[in-house]
């Protein structure tokens, strides 16, 4: 904990990169509900490889049967929207693995979803995933790390309330 988080107090909350890709700022992403952040804050990462894990410690609140996109309610609160591509739900499933339901408790990097990014966009999509806090307004705090290459499981959003 840094100088300043003892001095005020605040602990921030993580959200890692559930991807491996280039962490970008949201408003790179062409769909406006995303970009122009109508359901919230975030980053989006252009991904890298297929694998989609817990960003935190949460609770699965709802997988998408397509394999698309999973909310999540993290430990500390934050509703973690991962949204897998642009307009991805119109492949139905195909090119998706689940491997979490609803209801489930994971802990930070257990694999949520699957997903083959290079058939995604050999089909024709945008691959690109906005990790979204959907309740970022509750946040005084909000702090991306965008404009580099990321890990799953690295520091991608800091939040405090």
């Amino acid at each position: 904990m840094g100088f300043f988080s003892k001095l005020f107090g605040k602990e921030k909350d993580a959200i890692c990169a559930p991807v491996s890709g280039e962490a970008v700022p949201i408003s790179q992403v062409s769909d406006p509900t995303f970009g122009e952040e109508v359901l919230g804050k975030g980053i989006a990462i252009r991904p890298t490889d297929g694998k989609v894990v817990a960003p935190c410690d949460a609770t699965v609140d709802m997988m998408f049967e397509t394999g698309h996109a999973v909310s999540l309610i993290a430990d500390c609160g934050a509703e973690v929207l991962i949204h897998v591509g642009l307009d991805t739900v119109s492949l139905k499933g195909k090119h998706y693995t689940v491997h979490a339901k609803n209801g489930d408790k994971v802990k930070k990097g257990d694999l949520l979803m699957e997903f083959d990014y290079q058939a995604i966009a050999a089909d024709g999509f945008d691959t690109i995933t906005p990790v979204v806090i959907c309740n970022s307004a509750d946040y005084t705090t909000f702090e991306t790390h965008v404009g580099k290459t990321v890990t799953a499981g690295e520091v991608v959003i800091e939040l405090a309330k």
